[in-house]
């Protein structure tokens, strides 16, 4: 097969599509951004492509809530094309702001608070400031297919709003079973994770969720950030050459080879 086509959606406040662009085409894939009212006046030109992101930013200013704008205009204008296309073999991918969106429709691990699949939100830090630094995750669930190259990441956060909660310990609980909490913040030496490690509160130190198909995946870090080794601020120290971030676009391009 050729290289997957991604389109990354851009609207008002998006600030790091073409950071999101090159990632993906350094990953192998042919990617092209589109802002959202194109796609709102052609939503049939979605089955040009295999992949959506939503990348990072502050979408609209994030005036109402982070995401929220742009979260209702996919629902509202693209509500029935986004479903159908996230029922094909294609895959979702919000990073920060664009993770954000997806807890506000009806896309990812059920966004409509079903039994089944319970909705999680993002909201405000527990620090109650803006958080810019580099942490360490692991993968949580073998569901996700953007995980599928490694099991321990360390990308950057840079956000004020990221701390992933449910309504309930039961309901993290629930998505955990069903492989929704795709990755979790931890910290280099194996210890309960606490502030920094877990940079704004998060419940069960939740970084990322996917749906139970593992194709579409919302995470707070921003991969795009590091897709070259020296990217890394120990770059001349680590173990391990690898651009954590490329390795979760080259996952993602791998599942359509």
């Amino acid at each position: 097969m050729s290289s997957p086509r991604v389109l990354v959606l851009r609207a008002a406040g998006v600030n790091c599509e073409v950071e999101t662009v090159h990632a993906w085409e350094l990953a192998g894939a042919s990617a092209q951004v589109v802002h959202i009212n194109a796609l709102r006046e052609n939503p049939r030109q979605l089955l040009d492509y295999q992949i959506l992101t939503i990348p990072g930013g502050f979408s609209y200013g994030d005036d109402v809530s982070a995401g929220k704008i742009l979260a209702n205009q996919m629902e509202v204008f693209l509500g029935d094309q986004l479903r159908a296309f996230a029922e094909r073999d294609c895959l979702i991918l919000g990073i920060c702001n664009g993770f954000q969106v997806l807890c506000k429709t009806s896309l990812l691990h059920g966004g409509n608070g079903s039994d089944d699949l319970p909705a999680a939100t993002i909201t405000a830090n527990v620090s109650g400031k803006y958080e810019d630094r580099w942490v360490r995750l692991r993968r949580a669930s073998e569901n996700c297919i953007f995980l599928q190259r490694a099991a321990v990441y360390e990308l950057p956060v840079a956000h004020g709003e990221g701390r992933v909660m449910a309504c309930s310990d039961q309901k993290m609980n629930r998505l955990a079973e069903l492989g929704c909490v795709a990755m979790q913040y931890t910290s280099r030496n194996g210890a309960s994770v606490a502030y920094p490690d877990n940079p704004n509160g998060s419940m069960m130190d939740v970084a990322g969720l996917c749906d139970p198909s593992g194709r579409i995946f919302g995470l707070m870090p921003h991969p795009e950030r590091f897709i070259h080794e020296t990217q890394h601020p120990e770059w001349t120290s680590r173990d391990t050459a690898q651009a954590d971030g490329r390795a979760i676009f080259e996952s993602a391009v791998a599942h359509f080879v």
